[in-house]
């Protein structure tokens, strides 16, 4: 996931626990990958640890955060240290620019969508819809979380075309048994939000103050334990999978 500068101490400090809850989940992958169509070369923007990346093409990483680069399995592909302000490509370098769960964190989202348009033909960024995630239950425990500068004025999917040709925009609804513990991943299994290496790989999480995240985590606790949570959300608990907000954006030039 790419960073801005407010944000990379962030990171160099969750990497520890990010390979114990964020993995691929394959069904999400395979959504993505769908969308890169038949495009060979690849650059991966805001990278993180690479778990998103198709296995049968050839990828470029790009990620600012030196920890997370350190923390790329043996093997992986390539990478190199830089921004999505500032991609380190002359034009046209890609067959298809990607960005997983990662424009909130850009200092400048609409320069680093640029560039994605600038380096590759097709553009694919799996992103959440604000107006829909922040209707999220575990909104009502960790209320700050609005507030953190990486959540301010983020632009909803379709605000995408002022930048990008897009020509499909999907819902990526998110199966209940997810594998990949990003932000609403575990939206049935409240459970989950209590552990802390769970808060730790969920930047909205990661990011509050120790009161506010304590605070929300007790109350959690306390109607999981009465019995509140499963009085007002216990339905979700019967779902295959949810609408909690995912969107896959696709654009072409």
């Amino acid at each position: 996931m790419m960073v801005a500068m407010r944000d990379r101490r962030l990171y160099e400090s969750i990497s520890s626990t990010y390979r114990l809850t964020r993995r691929q989940d394959k069904r999400v992958a395979s959504v993505i990958h769908d969308a890169l169509g038949d495009a060979e070369r690849i650059v991966n923007i805001g990278a993180g640890t690479g778990n998103y990346e198709p296995p049968d093409r050839t990828v470029m990483a790009v990620e600012p955060s030196a920890a997370m680069i350190a923390d790329r399995p043996s093997g992986s592909n390539p990478v190199v240290q830089a921004t999505a302000e500032d991609l380190p490509f002359p034009a046209g370098s890609f067959d298809a620019a990607m960005a997983t769960l990662t424009l909130h964190h850009w200092r400048d989202r609409w320069r680093g969508l640029a560039e994605m348009k600038r380096v590759a033909a097709r553009q694919v960024i799996f992103m959440f819809d604000p107006d829909e995630v922040y209707r999220f239950w575990a909104i009502e425990y960790w209320p700050a979380a609005v507030s953190l500068p990486s959540e301010q004025n983020l632009p909803r999917p379709a605000d995408l075309a002022d930048v990008l040709d897009v020509i499909d925009i999907t819902t990526v609804a998110v199966p209940f048994d997810c594998t990949d513990g990003f932000g609403a991943a575990f939206w049935g299994r409240p459970e989950a939000y209590l552990r802390d290496e769970v808060q730790q790989g969920m930047s909205w999480l990661a990011q509050l103050s120790e009161e506010d995240l304590a605070e929300g985590t007790a109350r959690l606790e306390a109607d999981l334990q009465s019995g509140e949570w499963d009085r007002r959300h216990g339905e979700l608990r019967n779902l295959d999978r949810l609408d909690v907000g995912y969107r896959l954006v696709v654009a072409e030039r």
